[in-house]
């Protein structure tokens, strides 16, 4: 368990405080089927956001964590679980689907909260991602944004897992682009989510300023 202490420590440092444009860095700890004490452990050591990918994980974990840390949502989100997240998550990124925000937005206001979320961007145009196209990102903002109880803080997206880096390097500085579009006019847009353990050093150096870290922080996962 030190190991992970000394994994979040490590990297921590190597993070950049902030990213080409100025904004701070803020590091998201992908806690997926890690336990309770593990993730404890990275938030001892200096971790403040943590982020899951499925709803049982979240709940079963909920109440076993230390260190009032904010609560990210980072998987894919079926509707008919948001009930098990609203009130309780700080960030949902991967808001895909203008359904999803409907029924986030219907089940925050009968909660009476407001739920921050980002548009999660399929910026590979990949079959097996879900997400918004580029081209048609910018009505779905104007369409989600007319929703009430939820509140639009940014964007995020996955890069496709390849070895071309001119083709990375472009997807992520289009994400960039479409980001300081909508933030020209949406005082709320904060986040640039972009970059795991594999490209993360790519996605800041053209201006990601949230990233979700797994592997780097608490090694492989086993396999299931």
């Amino acid at each position: 368990m030190a190991m992970i202490g000394e994994n979040v420590k490590n990297f921590l440092r190597t993070v950049p405080q902030t990213n080409p444009f100025g904004e701070k860095i803020t590091v998201v700890a992908a806690v997926k089927t890690q336990s309770p004490e593990a993730i404890n452990e990275a938030i001892a050591a200096g971790i403040t956001h943590i982020g899951d990918n499925h709803v049982q994980e979240f709940r079963d974990k909920y109440g076993e964590i230390c260190g009032n840390p904010q609560r990210h949502f980072i998987g894919h989100l079926q509707t008919n679980k948001i009930k098990y997240l609203v009130g309780r998550c700080d960030l949902y990124q991967s808001v895909d689907r203008l359904p999803l925000a409907q029924e986030l937005s219907k089940r925050s206001a009968a909660a009476g909260v407001v739920s921050n979320i980002l548009l999660q961007i399929n910026a590979g145009n990949e079959q097996t991602k879900g997400g918004f196209s580029f081209g048609e990102a910018e009505q779905m903002y104007s369409e989600i944004k007319k929703l009430p109880a939820l509140n639009t803080v940014g964007l995020m997206a996955m890069l496709p897992q390849s070895d071309d880096g001119a083709l990375l390097h472009g997807l992520a500085a289009q994400m960039r682009e479409l980001y300081d579009r909508l933030a020209a006019q949406d005082g709320n847009f904060k986040y640039l989510s972009m970059g795991m353990s594999g490209d993360w050093q790519l996605c800041v150096e053209c201006g990601s300023n949230m990233i979700r870290i797994g592997t780097a922080l608490f090694g492989q996962r086993a396999a299931t």
